[in-house]
């Protein structure tokens, strides 16, 4: 059976990353987390409406997984020595991923 998550209309790029605790997920990669979406930290963001597919591996009491599919919809140029980025809001999550995001959420 195919999920929802691998049903996809147009290509859509990929962002996968690992990191040891939520803590430094939110220190080195994402300034921002909230039920909607995700500003996520790139000296080379992706434009504005391009579709991505989502997986971040984090660990709070144990490895867990954010999974689903975003698009961006703002763009932050690099600007003298700070990072830029790119918020996306999320546009399919498992509902594992919101669960993990309300306790990313509770625990901030």
């Amino acid at each position: 059976m195919t999920s929802p998550l691998e049903r996809r209309a147009e290509t859509r790029r990929g962002i996968n990353r690992e990191f040891a605790s939520v803590e430094q997920f939110i220190a080195e990669y994402v300034t921002n987390i909230s039920r909607s979406g995700v500003f996520i930290r790139s000296d080379d963001p992706l434009p504005i409406g391009t579709r991505v597919n989502l997986r971040f591996s984090v660990i709070l009491d144990e490895l867990e997984i954010i999974e689903g599919v975003g698009e961006v919809v703002r763009v932050v140029a690099p600007s003298q020595g700070e990072g830029g980025g790119m918020g996306v809001v999320f546009v399919e999550l498992t509902q594992v991923s919101k669960e993990l995001i309300e306790r990313i959420l509770v625990r901030r």
